[in-house]
């Protein structure tokens, strides 16, 4: 099915809680990974919670990248949402979860904006007519 979007959806468990609440390493890593995917950063914010658990979401071109940590139970919850074909959503993936240190995960694929059965690609910004 051709759709608009991807959206991963990812839990990941049993997380080093140390990298869970280091907002610094987790906004570092996950810029950084999604420079190397191929997706154009507009702009991001972070955030450290008291006493534990950071948030982020990076704004991307192609839609955003989010980040919600829970040290105390060692879970993180991201969330990937591209439009395209360019971006390479696997390597923010892999790259988080090595970051991490998560020792399981489970990730949801969602196919946002299907627009029906085609068999060509549909463009996620295709030319407006004048």
């Amino acid at each position: 099915m051709k759709a608009l979007g991807n959206h991963l959806i990812i839990e990941m468990y049993n997380c080093n809680s140390d990298i869970l609440n280091n907002k610094e390493i987790l906004e570092n890593q996950l810029i950084e990974s999604i420079k190397k995917s191929g997706a154009q950063i507009i702009n991001s914010i972070f955030h450290k919670f008291s006493p534990h658990g950071v948030t982020g979401v990076v704004a991307i071109a192609e839609s955003h990248v989010s980040i919600h940590t829970w040290p105390e139970y060692q879970y993180c919850a991201m969330d990937i949402f591209t439009c395209g074909n360019k971006v390479d959503s696997d390597l923010i993936l892999r790259e988080t979860l090595m970051n991490v240190m998560a020792i399981t995960h489970s990730v949801f694929n969602i196919k946002r904006g299907t627009l029906g059965f085609f068999d060509e690609d549909i463009p996620h910004k295709p030319e407006m007519e004048t």
